[in-house]
């Protein structure tokens, strides 16, 4: 027909193929490169998922929006995508068959979302799947076969959850798996079976969960392991009848627990373990080890050594073993900082009356504190008590005073989201094995003095989600080890200084989500060995310095500081990971991070509203650090990034990069560098949406562009593959993250 003329039949064809995605068409509210295959939506508001995606893509990213379910063939129009982002998108349900027809999905991100239950068959049609991550959301059950379906997965992380309980065959069908992510959950009880049916599990992450006893029986179903995580949770004792046999595991990871006793077997059914890790525990000394003669290293540091002639055995242990060994002596004090492993024989005697023991002598064993009586008392009537398990819970049972009667044997009470408004002097009687107590959410608004009497084996303290302004000296007295004391999301206006003074143990302080304005480093010199501060989330606008500390987590994010606290970081030679998105710094100075440059190994500055980055503002980080975030600002340009020579994450994504010959040296890094950064220019228009490394046509023009240093175009497949070995030397392996990974916090294109 004539070009005016209407023909209905070819519309509503050409509207057919336009809802099956067409190649070529793109939703407004996306941004589509149809030669990579790539889509983009982020950030769009979007409430599902539109429905013109191009057929052909392959890699699609809707995080940021506002789905919030995903309905069943959600995706069944777009049956080559092998990733599909879907963090932050306040999901709170995944239907069943959601993800049908994605039979080619290698990679599919969860993360940061509302889930509280997987159903059966939510992930029906992902046989292909090789990485899930469902960390950050508020899982606390897994049903029987919510995996079944996923032959092919690699990777599962699991992650900063709520699961308290692992049933039998938890896992069940997943047979490729290697590495399995438990860490930060509340998982107390493992069934025996929970982790049959692994043949492919390499690692195991269990760290920073709530198991008081080691669940031998379950970890040793997984013969194949190599690495083990169980930091973090609060573990009192190991011995030979905790049964954990893996005769191919390597590492093993107990850090940041409550050990006090270790036996010579625990670990003699592990015959292939080279790495044992038990620094920061409360362990005064360690038997020779039984049965791991292939031990290369144990690390014992933090720990209260005491280097006496108790101490001998494992002394000569470790020199016939050649085991290299990390522990400084706490006792007695004429030894008092000494490395074990610096130590003579006639070092390590015993005083009596103030004779030495010599060397050879028999010497009594110290005697046991005798064992608490394990009868068990009734358990309060609206609670439940586990002898198996040590703990007992009344969690949520409106209860307006904390009931007595626990057994005396309780490790773990759980008193969440209760009424009770203050904690009377004595509430815990008969609870001196308890390590973990929790009263998140009940309206405290005061801890009376003697609070906590008799909890002498306390370790963590959960207070978060109160009422609470202040705390006392008085309230926290009679908690000795305590380690962990979480007070987020209540109303403190400053440090609780005197409060923390009584607490010489501390690692661990969270007051995020408070009202603190002013944070003076000078309030942190009670607890001697804190390690962790956590302050996101308040309203600080100034750091005051103060003496050294041994700090090596700072996260200061979501708050309002105008300028990096260089003076306060002087105090900070320990310093790790310094956390700062989401404060409005808009400029970084020459120096900024300086006194902490030589131990600096983690940097987050996304969200800043960074627009200049001073030459000198990163000055002595470039050896030492490893992941650095900038996305997310305002930046045009940056400094040379040269000294950057063991980077192995750095994401520059959603900045405005104007590539011109200002930006000339970013771009020749980038070429030179085997990473992922997402940096794409936004001037000038015609380069708008390229990546930084790959805009040529955009530097040509630039002065020095043909020199040797310069770059005529994209190099020869040889040199870039030199390029590539040469970058693997230097930076190491890439870390798992950003759009190919674990859901790092930035995203790397």
């Amino acid at each position: 027909g004539g070009r005016g003329m209407w023909n209905p039949l070819g519309l509503s064809m050409l509207l057919a193929l336009a809802g099956r995605g067409l190649p070529g068409r793109c939703p407004q509210v996306c941004v589509c490169d149809n030669i990579r295959r790539h889509v983009s939506c982020r950030r769009q508001n979007l409430t599902e998922v539109p429905v013109t995606i191009p057929q052909m893509t392959q890699r699609l990213d809707l995080q940021g929006n506002a789905l919030k379910v995903i309905p069943p063939e959600a995706f069944l129009s777009l049956p080559y995508l092998t990733h599909l982002d879907l963090r932050h998108c306040q999901l709170e349900r995944v239907e069943e068959g959601a993800f049908r027809g994605l039979g080619r999905l290698v990679y599919l991100n969860l993360a940061s979302n509302h889930l509280s239950v997987l159903y059966q068959e939510a992930l029906d049609g992902l046989g292909s799947l090789r990485q899930l991550v469902l960390e950050n959301n508020q899982l606390e059950e897994i049903r029987t076969g919510a995996f079944s379906q996923l032959g092919s997965l690699g990777l599962l992380s699991l992650a900063h959850n709520s699961l308290v309980y692992l049933p039998d065959m938890a896992f069940q069908g997943l047979l490729q798996i290697r590495w399995l992510r438990l860490s930060h959950n509340a998982l107390n009880v493992l069934a025996p079976e929970a982790l049959a049916g692994l043949p492919g599990l390499r690692r195991l992450s269990l760290d920073h969960n709530e198991l008081q006893a080691l669940p031998g029986e379950a970890l040793s179903r997984p013969d194949g392991l190599v690495q083990l995580e169980l930091g973090h949770n609060p573990l009192t004792y190991l011995g030979e009848e905790d049964g954990l046999a893996l005769g191919a595991l390597r590492d093993l990871a107990f850090d940041h627990a409550a050990l006090q006793d270790v036996g010579a077997g625990a670990f003699a059914r592990c015959p292939r373990l080279r790495s044992l890790d038990l620094q920061s525990n409360q362990l005064g000394g360690l038997p020779p080890l039984e049965g791991v003669g292939q031990l290369r290293k144990l690390n014992l540091s933090g720990n209260p050594l005491l280097c006496d002639c108790a101490a001998r055995p494992l002394w000569e242990w470790v020199a016939r073993a050649r085991v290299q060994t990390d522990g400084l002596c706490s006792e007695p004090r004429r030894l008092k900082g000494e490395a074990l492993e610096s130590l003579r024989a006639r070092d390590l005697y015993c005083e009596r009356q103030g004779d030495k023991v010599e060397e050879g002598e028999e010497v009594a064993p110290r005697p046991r504190a005798p064992e608490e009586d394990r009868a068990t008392k009734p358990c309060p009537a609206a609670c439940v008590c586990s002898p198996d398990s040590q703990h007992s819970s009344c969690e949520n049972k409106g209860l307006r005073l904390i009931p007595s009667g626990f057994p005396n044997h309780t490790q773990l009470l759980d008193l969440r989201r209760n009424n009770f408004s203050a904690i009377a002097q004595g509430s815990f009687p008969g609870l001196a094995c308890l390590v973990s107590l929790h009263l998140q959410n009940c309206g405290i608004s005061r801890l009376e003095p003697g609070a906590l009497h008799g909890l002498g084996q306390l370790v963590y303290l959960y207070l978060s989600d109160n009422q609470l302004s202040g705390l006392s000296a008085a309230a926290l007295q009679g908690t000795p080890r305590l380690r962990y004391l979480y007070l987020d999301g209540n109303h403190f206006t400053q440090l609780p200084r005197a409060a923390l003074k009584v607490l010489p143990g501390l690692f661990s302080l969270h007051l995020g989500r408070n009202a603190l304005q002013h944070l003076a480093m000078g309030d942190l010199t009670g607890p001697k060995g804190l390690h962790c501060l956590y302050v996101s989330g308040n309203r600080i606008s100034r750091l005051g310095p103060g003496p050294a500390l041994e700090l090596e987590k700072l996260h200061l994010d979501r708050n309002q500081l105008q300028t990096v606290p260089t003076k306060a970081l002087k105090g900070l030679p320990a310093l790790r990971e310094l956390q700062l998105s989401g404060n409005p710094l808009r400029v970084l100075e020459d120096r900024a991070f300086w006194p902490v440059a030589s131990s600096l190994q983690h940097l987050y500055l996304n969200g800043t509203g960074l627009q200049q980055i001073s030459p000198g503002a990163f000055a002595g980080l470039g050896p030492g650090l490893r992941t650095l975030y900038l996305e997310k600002n305002q930046l045009q340009t940056l400094p040379p990034m040269d000294s950057f020579t063991r980077l192995e994450l750095i994401s520059l994504s959603e900045n405005p990069f104007r590539c011109d010959c200002r930006l000339l040296p970013l771009h020749r890094w980038l070429a030179g560098l085997n990473l992922r950064v997402g940096a794409t220019c936004e001037f000038p228009v015609n380069a708008r949406g390229q990546k930084v490394k790959a805009a040529t046509a955009a530097f040509e023009a630039c002065p020095g562009w043909g020199t040797k240093k310069g770059k005529r175009g994209p190099p020869s497949a040889q040199r870039q593959a030199r390029k590539a070995r040469g970058q693997k030397k230097q930076a190491g392996p890439v870390k798992v993250g950003g759009s190919g990974g674990l859901g790092g916090r930035g995203h790397i294109d």
